[in-house]
């Protein structure tokens, strides 16, 4: 009896877990769809998942309309340049708050929690003021600041998990071989923690690509302006969108989180292994 019902519970699971995947993979595979009908097919009454006859019209055509490959690289620019600051700072920043747990630490931690409530709209006019005055507005160097503010308690909230992971005694050892602080943190730390800046590089840089609001508000220029901004472009002045080619430049803006996840996913993984061990 107890083995039925182990069973069924399983069963029950992988189909909860079929159906949780079916509903987040349906926008993808629909705007892919999308992507490859010809106007004719768009409006039909009756909509299909495989086009009748597929065609590259929409590709084509989102080309012509908009600067994609010119969004793309600013986009590009300023997702990894924040990543990889965001992921530089937070690091020393989780080693400091994960090894010495004191009050201020723990309030430090609840804030970082607490910050990433708060709304775009909240803190969009203090941002543009300081900004203005630092010469920063219609800049990518700007809009990579806010990103950087923005990821960064979240980063050093994952980060501080990854530390309080890693034994003491690794540092222990250390210091007795006569490591400082830095050196002990740069070659003992850093290369545990690999797994972990990873994933949080990953999240850092998926979100500034896929930020809109802070790009719309503070780019003007259309040269300078990102590929999200870019998007809305494809919507006309009464709200009509260009299905076609709108879909087609979406579809496109997607492959690169995936690409780097796909990528990355193998290097997570073993990199876990490894910590594992040496640990």
């Amino acid at each position: 009896m107890t083995i039925r019902t182990s069973r069924s519970a399983r069963v029950g699971q992988y189909l909860a877990l079929l159906a949780y995947l079916a509903f987040l993979a349906f926008p993808f595979l629909w705007l892919v769809s999308t992507a490859f009908k010809p106007p004719r097919e768009l409006g039909s009454l009756h909509p299909t998942w495989i086009p009748h006859s597929p065609t590259l019209d929409n590709f084509r055509q989102a080309f012509d309309e908009q600067p994609l490959l010119e969004a793309a690289l600013n986009s590009l620019v300023a997702a990894l340049s924040a990543a990889l600051i965001a992921v530089a700072l937070a690091t020393p920043m989780a080693y400091v708050m994960a090894r010495h747990r004191t009050k201020l630490s723990a309030a430090a931690t609840g804030w970082v929690v607490v910050s990433q409530a708060f709304p775009f709209v909240l803190v969009i006019i203090p941002l543009f003021l300081i900004l203005r005055n630092l010469h920063l507005i219609n800049s990518l160097v700007g809009l990579v600041m806010v990103y950087v503010v923005w990821s960064l308690p979240f980063a050093l909230w994952m980060l501080v998990g990854y530390v309080r992971a890693v034994p003491r005694e690794l540092e222990e050892a250390a210091a007795v071989d006569g490591a400082s602080r830095l050196r002990t943190l740069v070659s003992v730390i850093a290369p545990l923690l690999a797994p972990g800046i990873v994933a949080t590089a990953l999240f850092a840089f998926i979100t500034a690509w896929n930020e809109f609001f802070f790009a719309l508000v503070l780019l003007k220029t259309p040269s300078m302006q990102t590929l999200p901004v870019v998007l809305t472009h494809f919507l006309g002045a009464e709200g009509v969108a260009d299905l076609g080619p709108l879909a087609a430049a979406a579809f496109l803006a997607t492959l690169p989180s995936l690409v780097v996840f796909a990528l990355i996913q193998k290097r997570i993984t073993g990199g876990m292994t490894a910590g594992a061990v040496k640990a």
